[in-house]
């Protein structure tokens, strides 16, 4: 065999691995979603994200990889696992950053409410940004609008009407995602008082990024300040699906910002865009409803077993994939099958 053909071969095996790898994230996804399911509309936030952090640690260990999180519950003093820095997986495999959040929506599954998330991605070691448990200013458009037109600092009406140009409309024929939050009043009214429509979400930021991608969802336009580490996955998810984001650091404190430059954020005004936050062409993204979304159908239990609704995306193919999956209770070592 020549050593062209060694590199041939082994290209083709690195390929299969990452396709493989993409789909054992679904089942990562899966396991976190069905273990908080349990507990939708409990009223009990805190034990619906254990148990979804316990089933989502569990399922990595399972996978060929060396895996480690660079977004995920906390600082190692803070989250007894999944915690930044923590190492997954079997240890044999390729060298992999994870960024993760197990249950996107907390209060959303307490309360019973839309759009609640289980979220994995993963990409070549160094491709994450170690985005610290700050928020983010952002702002986020799907693939049909140039990336060049979004700015963090300019008037919202002015971004508003340049996404209009873009999109061959009207101002007031947009729609605008926003968290429903007091810090966000002022935006709020701005985009109001720019004529474009607004719907308010409670929570689950990352899915409403990734809404900005559909045309079923309505919503061209997300803006305003939420975590940053979502903000890293849901650029993964851009990476993936396309669009475009810009994100930027804010701080509320002096902790935080020493927190940011314990990972290795020096320039704290930084804007980042979607390559920055989540880079190169092996990122995989996987998320799996938890209850009812604009993206995808939550976990419908029943005696014995419950179905799932799972979007698995590469950006090194472009490909997108939704996979519907009936999980069988009644089977023995059901959960290591998955």
């Amino acid at each position: 065999m020549t050593q062209l053909q060694a590199q041939d071969m082994n290209n083709e095996q690195t390929e299969i691995m990452d396709r493989n790898l993409a789909l054992e994230l679904a089942r990562v996804s899966e396991a976190a979603a069905l273990a908080a399911s349990k507990l939708v509309g409990s009223g009990d936030k805190v034990e619906a994200d254990q148990v979804a952090v316990d089933a989502m640690r569990s399922a990595l260990n399972t996978l060929h990889i060396q895996g480690r999180v660079v977004i995920g519950e906390g600082e190692r003093d803070e989250a007894p696992m999944l915690y930044i820095g923590e190492e997954v997986g079997d240890g044999k495999g390729p060298k992999v950053d994870i960024a993760l959040d197990p249950l996107e929506g907390t209060d959303i599954t307490a309360a019973g409410g839309p759009n609640a998330l289980a979220v994995i991605a993963m990409t070549d070691e160094g491709g994450f940004l170690n985005a610290p448990d700050v928020y983010m200013d952002k702002i986020a458009v799907g693939p049909s609008i140039n990336p060049d037109i979004l700015d963090l600092d300019a008037p919202i009406a002015d971004v508003l009407k340049k996404v209009a140009s873009e999109k061959g409309g009207n101002v007031n024929e947009l729609m605008v995602c926003i968290l429903d939050r007091p810090r966000h009043e002022q935006l709020i009214a701005d985009v109001r008082a720019a004529g474009a429509r607004i719907t308010l979400i409670g929570d689950g930021d990352v899915s409403a990024v990734i809404a900005t991608t559909d045309p079923d969802t309505g919503i061209d336009l997300y803006v305003g300040s939420g975590g940053a580490p979502e903000g890293v996955l849901a650029a993964a998810a851009l990476q993936c699906i396309g669009g475009s984001m810009l994100g930027r650091l804010t701080f509320r404190n002096d902790d935080e910002r020493a927190r940011a430059k314990r990972w290795g954020i020096n320039d704290l005004n930084k804007v980042y865009t979607t390559d920055d936050l989540a880079k190169g062409d092996n990122v995989m993204f996987a998320a799996t409803g938890v209850t009812d979304g604009t993206m995808l159908r939550g976990v419908r239990r029943y005696a014995g077993g419950a179905k799932t609704s799972t979007i698995v995306m590469r950006s090194k193919s472009g490909t997108v994939r939704r996979i519907e999956a009936t999980h069988n209770f009644n089977r023995k070592n059901w959960l290591k099958a998955i």
